[in-house]
């Protein structure tokens, strides 16, 4: 349950609403709320003179839920706006990781001929294998600063772990919280914290409450700026990565007030089928796209095999646009 208190209230008032509900303190658009667990539903009338309005949403999917603010959030990416009714779809592309200096300016700058704003890629990189290519660290940090200083493009990178977050947080225009870091509560705090975009990424295994909830941990330290990633979840099915849940997507979108991202590039796993995953994902009217490119996608030390090629991404496009434009949205 959330509870907006009037604007008048003293501290110690708020101080002892907070003791009774057991609820959490929150600043939200300039106004104090108190947010409890979902256990409570009801106020005490004794406390009515001291609250504008509370909400029950029936579950501990609270300020992200349309209960609560029933209107689309809309955050800035730079100066190109996200989410809300704004009808766009921001296209966000980039190798997987950062490999060179070479690989990724050459990506970058195709990138930014193809219109193309928000270059993401990894510096740091949370695989499955120990043995496998993790990024490099630092280093890829500072090109990524570079490919920004070079091309004006904006900045999604991922943290992999709570011991370089701070690093990440002060070098991402958008700080993407991947799906094996979904569960990690200090990455979370630190990024409610942050005053900069938090992209989270939904974990295969987690459920569209789970998935919704890590938002909370973010948006209840203060930080509204989160954008929600489908990325696939895991299934039975073994011939793709993973199963891209796009009814899902479709729950999200009716009963969750954030901006919506679809990364049709890690669900399916194989780069044959993310052009048409992608348009299917444009066709849903989401706010936001991820694809992975790359200059030499069978020489990538990480994901080769669902990155695009050049001239895949540029094959790709024009058929975007189209789609975007058939539900009455463009493409960014």
């Amino acid at each position: 349950m959330i509870l907006e208190l009037k604007a008048d209230l003293s501290a110690s008032d708020i101080e002892k609403l907070a003791a009774k509900y057991r609820a959490d303190r929150v600043k939200w658009n300039g106004k104090a709320i108190l947010v409890t667990d979902s256990g409570h539903s009801r106020i005490d009338p004794a406390d009515q003179p001291s609250i504008d309005r509370w909400v029950d949403t029936g579950s501990d999917i609270q300020l992200a839920h349309r209960d609560w603010q029933a209107a689309a959030s809309q955050l800035l990416i730079g100066d190109t706006p996200i989410g809300g009714d704004s009808h766009h779809t921001l296209l966000m592309a980039g190798p997987c990781s950062v490999e060179s200096r070479e690989q990724a300016l050459s990506t970058a700058q195709h990138l930014a001929r193809q219109g193309v704003t928000v270059f993401r890629a990894g510096a740091y990189k949370s695989r499955t294998s120990p043995y496998t290519f993790q990024g490099l660290g630092d280093e890829g940090l500072d090109i990524l600063e570079e490919v920004r200083q070079t091309t004006g493009m904006r900045i999604i990178t991922e943290v992999r772990d709570a011991t370089h977050v701070a690093e990440v947080i002060a070098a991402a225009d958008i700080v993407q919280v991947g799906a094996k870091a979904m569960y990690d509560h200090g990455i979370l705090a630190a990024c409610g914290e942050a005053d900069k975009p938090v992209l989270i990424k939904r974990h295969f295994g987690a459920t569209l409450q789970e998935f919704v909830q890590a938002a909370e941990f973010v948006l209840k330290r203060g930080n509204k700026q989160v954008l929600l990633c489908e990325r696939g979840i895991r299934t039975f099915e073994k011939h793709t990565r993973f199963t891209i849940d796009l009814t899902g997507v479709a729950w999200l979108k009716k009963h969750v007030h954030l901006p919506i991202v679809v990364d049709p590039s890690h669900a399916m796993g194989l780069s044959y089928g993310v052009p048409d995953l992608t348009r299917a994902a444009v066709a849903m009217g989401v706010d936001g796209v991820l694809i992975e490119v790359h200059p030499n996608p069978a020489d990538a030390l990480s994901d080769a095999a669902q990155q695009l090629s050049f001239s895949d991404f540029d094959e790709l496009l024009p058929s975007l646009h189209a789609v975007a434009k058939a539900i009455g949205y463009q493409l960014r």
